[in-house]
C-alpha cells in the first residue's frame, strides 16, 4: 500500500510541492542576504575600531604589531578568518567607505569576496564606480575581477589615467554616494571577448559578432540555422538587409 493518498492522480501534488518549494528557497535566499549584510557590516565596524583605536594617532607607531598579536589571538578562538592579512583589509573598508550607512548600503548588495577586489583598487572615484557597477549589474566575483583588470572604468569614461579628471567625475557616483544613487552615464556595453582592438570599425564589430553567433549556433547542432549575413529584404519595392537571420527548424 502506498503513502500517498487514494484518489491522489499523477501531478496533482506538483502545485503544492511547487509553492512550497518556492517559500522554502524565498526563506533561504532573504537568511543568506542577511546572513551576508551581517557578516560585512561586522568586518567593517571592526576595522573601524582597529582603525581608530589601534592605529590612529599616536599609536600608529607600534599598531602593526597589535594588529598581528591581536590577529594571533582571534585566530586561535575563532579561526582562519580572522588572520592578519583580512583584519588588514577591515581597516581598509572602514578606510575606504569611513560612513556607516554606506557601508551597511554596500553589505545588502555585495559580498565581502566582492569588497575584497573593489577594495584593491586605487583612487575613490575608481572604486566607486566599480562598487555601485557590481551591485548595480549583480557581478560575479569573477566578473568584478575580470571587468577590473581590463581597466573598465578607464575605458567607460575615456581617460588614461587613474583617476578621471572632476568633469568626467561629475558624471557618476562618489564613493560617498555609491551605490546608492547609481550611474548617469549610458551603459557600457563589453565585448571584451570578441578580441578586438581598441579602435575597430563598426563592420569589424558586426563581423566578429556574427563569428561568435555562428560558432554558438553551429554548437547546438540540430534544430537551428544560420540563414545568412546581410540577408536582402524586399519591402515596397525598396531593398533592405539584415544583419543576421537565424531560423529554428520544426516539425511538421
Amino acid at each position: 500500500m502506498g503513502d500517498e493518498p487514494a484518489g491522489l492522480g499523477l501531478g496533482e501534488g506538483d502545485e503544492l510541492f511547487g509553492d512550497v518549494a518556492g517559500l522554502i528557497e524565498r526563506a533561504r535566499t532573504r537568511a543568506a542576504v542577511a546572513v551576508n549584510s551581517e557578516l560585512v557590516m561586522l568586518y567593517w565596524s571592526v576595522g573601524k575600531r582597529i582603525r581608530e583605536d589601534v592605529l590612529g594617532g599616536e599609536r600608529a607607531a607600534y599598531g602593526q604589531v597589535v594588529v598581528k598579536r591581536l590577529a594571533a589571538r582571534l585566530t586561535e578562538r575563532y579561526g582562519r578568518g580572522w588572520g592578519q592579512r583580512n583584519l588588514e583589509r577591515m581597516v581598509r573598508f572602514a578606510e575606504c567607505f569611513p560612513r556607516g550607512e554606506i557601508a551597511s548600503t554596500l553589505s545588502a548588495q555585495l559580498t565581502w569576496s566582492h569588497l575584497v577586489e573593489i577594495l584593491a583598487v586605487s583612487g575613490r572615484h575608481r572604486r566607486g564606480f566599480y562598487a555601485a557597477t557590481c551591485a548595480r549589474e549583480r557581478w560575479s566575483v569573477r566578473t568584478a575581477r575580470e571587468r577590473i583588470a581590463s581597466r573598465l572604468y578607464e575605458r567607460t569614461l575615456g581617460v588614461g589615467s587613474a583617476e578621471a579628471p572632476e568633469a568626467d567625475i561629475a558624471a557618476i557616483s562618489t564613493v560617498d554616494d555609491a551605490p546608492e544613487l547609481g550611474l548617469v552615464f549610458r551603459d557600457p556595453y563589453v565585448l571584451d571577448f570578441l578580441g578586438l582592438p581598441s579602435e575597430h570599425s563598426e563592420s569589424d564589430l558586426e563581423r566578429a559578432i556574427l563569428d561568435q553567433m555562428q560558432s554558438f549556433l553551429l554548437e547546438l547542432g540540430a534544430g537551428f540555422a544560420f540563414v545568412e549575413r546581410q540577408k536582402r529584404m524586399p519591402v515596397d519595392g525598396r531593398d533592405y538587409r539584415l544583419v543576421y537571420m537565424i531560423s529554428p527548424f520544426t516539425r511538421p
